[in-house]
Formats: structure tokens, sequence, C-alpha cells
């Protein structure tokens, strides 16, 4: 079941049942080219488009949005992007302490799990991973850091991700990657991309 909205003068949000029906949505339309539609930009739970005012009936666009069949994405089907980790952050041991885990077990659980790409946000190439244990969702830091470095492995509330670029961020850091999140010189420029599937492989602990 969906929601459409007017989001704005040129824009539609759509509101899903959940993040696979996001992820099928946000394929569907982006086949389906409907004149008009400049940007389409997945959520966790919502895909908004962004349209012409003046090329685009709202009304219209709306109602066909409503009833899109949305078939699974490529990208579900697509084999998990690995990603090497080593798991010396600086908040790995207060990790281990806010939820009552050894460091052991923290990295442990963190590598077992199987996420998927949510959405991008926040800065070029940072996606949000969804699939979390339950275990490990804590709170950000009360102060955050003004600059956390490239390939910083974190977790805040009930995602990880990886910070592709420096950036100040207040997610506590379990580990880092050498692998490269963002390049302008790739094509697409992110390795992640919404419906991808994720997993961590722990190369060392400290």
């Amino acid at each position: 079941m969906r929601t459409v909205r007017r989001a704005g003068d040129g824009g539609l949000l759509v509101e899903t049942a959940d993040l696979d029906d996001a992820h099928r949505l946000h394929r569907a339309l982006r086949d389906a080219a409907f004149p008009g539609v400049t940007d389409i930009v997945p959520g966790e739970r919502t895909v908004l488009l962004v349209a012409e005012p003046d090329a685009c009936d709202l009304d219209r666009l709306a109602a066909r949005v409503a009833t899109l069949e949305a078939t699974a994405a490529e990208a579900e089907d697509a084999p998990p992007v690995e990603i090497p980790v080593r798991y010396d952050g600086e908040d790995l041991g207060e990790v281990a302490e806010l939820t009552g885990l050894s460091v052991r077990e923290v990295v442990e659980r963190h590598a077992a799990t199987e996420y998927s790409v949510a959405y991008l946000g926040f800065s070029p190439g940072f996606g949000y991973l969804t699939g979390l244990d339950e275990a490990l969702r804590v709170s950000r830091r009360a102060s955050p850091r003004t600059s956390v470095p490239t390939g910083s492995v974190a977790i805040a509330g009930p995602y990880t991700a990886v910070y592709p670029s420096p950036s100040p961020g207040g997610w506590r850091l379990l580990g880092h990657t050498d692998l490269t999140m963002w390049d302008v010189q790739r094509d697409p420029p992110s390795l992640l991309r919404p419906g991808l599937r994720v997993r961590f492989v722990p190369e060392w602990t400290r």
C-alpha cells in the first residue's frame, strides 16, 4: 500500500510499506522515465519525485505512481559488496561497555550481518545501511567529532555506515576500511546504491 502526497510545487512524496518496496519503486520509476521528472530520491520508506510543474501534471503523475507495478530490483539479486574492515575504531571499547558485550562479540555481531543500503545521504557516497544487530544499536556520541577520517566504519541507532570522505560526525567508530566509497572518476562514483547488499569482512582487530 502506497500513499502519495504533494511535496511543494513540484514534488511528490511516496510513502511505501517498507524498505524493499521503496527500493523496488525507485527502480521502477527510473525505468519508467516519466516526462517532466527531474530527480528521484529514495529514502528508507519513501521515494521523492521532483518534477517541473510546467512540464508535468502532478495529479496525473501521482495516480500513475500509486498503481505502478514494481518488480524486484536488479540490485537485490547482485552479490553482496564486501567491505574489508580493520576493527580498530576509537569507540570500539565504549560500544562494548554500552552494550554489555566484549570487544570480540561486538566485532563478530557487526560482521555477521548482511546489510542493505537503504539510501544515500549526508555526504556523497554515504550509505545508510540497515540490518544492524539490535544488540549494537547505541546512540550517537554526545559530542560529535569535528573530523572523522575517510573510510571510518561506524554505527548509530539502527544504522551502520562508512564515511566516504573526511567530515564532522557523531557516529561511534568501530573500525576502518581502505575501500574507496566515492570516486568521481568511477561510473557511478558511489560504490553503494540503494538496494545493494553489503557485508563487512574483518581483517584484524586491535
